[in-house]
């Protein structure tokens, strides 16, 4: 399958060492504009990450091997599964060096100062995870985790290996106001569908809450594309949810 023959990493040399994230055009997003954007708190920056950077991340995507198989699931007040290849960042787990070199970066203070401004976040914690999926998948209008701060989402799909006719854009939904979270809408009841831009180096930061509505329509790409991206959720310090996640082994199921 094409998605597979990028694999590469077994070729990467860790000989110069490259940077990954561009904090300059990080710190450049304006908190003020963030915070007022409708309908929620929601912004969609180009080059976040180097295009040497980039570049060394679209060629050593983790197998998909490795991946958990999420079809068919359930979600709450009746929502449509969201149906994916994920898999978790594990402390230690084998995947190609520059992951592990863009997720140091992702870790520093740095970056966290940035996202807590974003969120008004007061030292947040970060998981990590990637999610493949392939043609018929789809995301469903939701609004995430009540335990979350919100999330960022970096794609990895470029114009060599997807074309845009097959989707694949998050979608920010407006609701006017008026739904409630524990439902199921189409979305066909939201007053406002904004895409997000969703090729190439591009990123989207949502803010979680009860109006944080987004989703994304079923993908036509062909069997051996997938739409990739890689998530950074945003949760407060708390040692509930750790006690809680390591007790039950609760997954987050994420756009």
């Amino acid at each position: 399958m094409r998605w597979k023959s990028s694999i590469a990493h077994h070729h990467y040399r860790h000989e110069t060492m490259t940077k990954y994230i561009d904090f300059e055009k990080l710190e450049a997003l304006d908190v003020a504009d963030f915070r007022a954007k409708k309908p929620y708190p929601w912004v969609n920056p180009e080059g976040l990450i180097t295009a040497e950077g980039y570049k060394l991340l679209c060629e050593n995507m983790p197998d998909v091997a490795m991946f958990e198989k999420n079809f068919g699931y359930e979600r709450r007040a009746g929502q449509q599964p969201h149906d994916r290849y994920s898999l978790e960042y594990v402390e230690g787990m084998a995947i190609p060096q520059p992951w592990e070199d863009f997720i140091n970066e992702l870790r520093s203070d740095r970056y966290r100062n940035v996202i807590a401004k974003l969120f008004e976040a007061d030292n947040p914690e970060f998981r990590f995870h990637w999610h493949y999926a392939p043609r018929g998948a789809s995301v469903s209008p939701h609004c995430d985790s009540k335990r979350e701060y919100g999330s960022h989402l970096f794609y990895f799909n470029t114009e060599d290996d997807w074309d845009p006719a097959w989707g694949g854009e998050t979608l920010v939904l407006d609701d006017g106001g008026g739904m409630d979270p524990n439902s199921a809408p189409a979305f066909e009841d939201f007053k406002q569908i904004i895409p997000c831009k969703s090729l190439g180096n591009v990123s989207a930061i949502l803010e979680r809450s009860p109006r944080g509505w987004h989703g994304v329509r079923e993908i036509t790409c062909p069997e051996d594309r997938m739409r990739q991206i890689f998530i950074i959720v945003v949760n407060p310090s708390s040692l509930f949810w750790k006690v809680r996640d390591k007790l039950i082994g609760k997954q987050i199921q994420r756009l």
